[in-house]
């Protein structure tokens, strides 16, 4: 009797497994499935649809596809990702993968700013909850030191007024 360790099979199954997105609207599960197909065989195919409020029933604009083997996802990534459909430029990596801002905490710079350099995989990037609340600590600070330095001219004209 052959026992398959289901942490293993997981694992096998999230390596060649893609996350599409950036998908535009009219995309729908059978074009993406023949958008995907000629890299290998597709065996699942998860196309995500919001089930709430006012967009119930549109595509949310990502979607899962999972091929048989690591080696047929990686082609369709290194294939798909960046290609227009639609206008749109797909955004296509292995659902394992994780991107995160590079730097977040010193990425921000006295003035609270950002620029797109920073961050790995544009906006699909995701920042830890340490960098957030830096960030958010940093642009507060920003805005205080703004507000006081507006503040003080204006106050300065009013006495001088009088």
């Amino acid at each position: 009797m052959l026992l398959q360790d289901p942490i293993n099979s997981l694992d096998d199954k999230s390596e060649s497994r893609l996350y599409v997105g950036n998908l535009d609207l009219r995309i729908s599960e059978a074009a993406l499935i023949k958008m995907f197909s000629p890299y290998g065989k597709i065996v699942a195919e998860d196309f995500l649809w919001h089930t709430r409020g006012p967009k119930r029933g549109e595509p949310r604009g990502y979607a899962f596809v999972q091929f048989s083997t690591k080696e047929e996802a990686v082609l369709a990534k290194e294939k798909m990702h960046g290609k227009l459909v639609c206008g749109r430029p797909l955004v296509v990596r292995l659902a394992s993968e994780k991107y995160f801002m590079e730097g977040a905490e010193s990425s921000f710079g006295a003035g609270g700013e950002t620029s797109k350099s920073n961050f790995v995989a544009g906006s699909s990037a995701q920042m830890s909850k340490t960098a957030k609340i830096a960030a958010i600590k940093n642009k507060l600070k920003a805005m205080e030191e703004e507000n006081q330095n507006s503040k003080r001219p204006k106050t300065a004209d009013k006495l001088s007024d009088s």
